[in-house]
């Protein structure tokens, strides 16, 4: 009989800050999965905004940092596509012509998975052992989807939990305009794009918008409240977990229970 897959979760900076109900659920998910799970306590942010600033110095340490973290580990797995792409895609530009860290950088990237393609692609989910009551359309995050080619995977997952209603969201491959700095740099152009976001996904009727990133659900989230929309925002992992417990994000309230044990 061979040995679970020891398995690091990288937790990213917004989960750890801002929704650790989404960590959690990612340790969950994983476990029973029959992975062996760990969270590295040396881990930090993954370089994405020095990296998009220009800033390459400190890029290449934070790099460093996460490599020597992780890599002992048999795959590393984040609850979001833009941190995974980070690791995945851009790690081995940032070592790009460094003889002595090439070859760790590129069998550090092939450990990397967004969680939803882990659980589709490598642990071959196909169903789960119990069920949650939930109406929900689904975002595809910029990051996740062309980087990293992240769509079949967790539609693929929410359709194989009993409860689910899924609906397909009009223009779901579209930016929400959060875009990391860009949403600071050009906030009108951003309040733009999510304003249309959010006309589709109050237009879809359904009551649970999902997604990858938390960094899109964020700023999804604030608009719908904005809007006074009665739309729950949620990562994907808490809805897959059966954790939704908690209030959604951008909401006080007090939780729901629609958990069917």
């Amino acid at each position: 009989m061979s040995s679970p897959p020891n398995v690091a979760v990288f937790v990213t900076c917004l989960v750890d800050l801002f929704r650790p109900s989404v960590g959690f659920a990612t340790v969950k998910l994983l476990e029973d999965a029959g992975c062996s799970v760990h969270v590295p306590i040396a881990q930090t942010c993954c370089g994405q905004p020095a990296w998009n600033s220009g800033d390459r110095k400190d890029t290449r340490e934070i790099a460093e940092a996460v490599i020597n973290a992780f890599e002992s580990f048999d795959y590393v797995v984040a609850p979001s596509g833009s941190c995974a792409g980070m690791l995945k895609k851009h790690y081995p530009e940032v070592f790009a012509g460094d003889e002595e860290w090439q070859g760790r950088v590129t069998a550090f990237a092939a450990k990397v998975y967004e969680l939803t393609e882990f659980l589709a692609d490598v642990m071959k989910i196909i169903k789960f052992d119990y069920a949650v009551k939930a109406d929900v359309t689904y975002h595809d995050a910029c990051a996740g989807l062309r980087e990293l080619g992240i769509s079949r995977q967790p539609r693929a997952l929410l359709d194989a939990l009993i409860g689910i209603k899924r609906t397909e969201l009009k223009d779901c491959e579209t930016c929400c305009g959060f875009g990391g700095t860009f949403s600071v740099k050009y906030s009108e152009i951003s309040n733009s794009i999510v304003s249309t976001k959010v006309e589709n996904i109050n237009a879809s009727s359904a009551k649970m918008l999902l997604s990858g990133d938390l960094g899109c659900l964020l700023n999804m989230a604030g608009k719908l409240g904005r809007d006074g929309s009665t739309v729950e925002v949620r990562h994907v992992a808490e809805v897959l977990a059966g954790m939704i417990d908690s209030p959604p994000i951008g909401d006080r309230k007090q939780p729901r229970r629609d958990k069917i044990s």
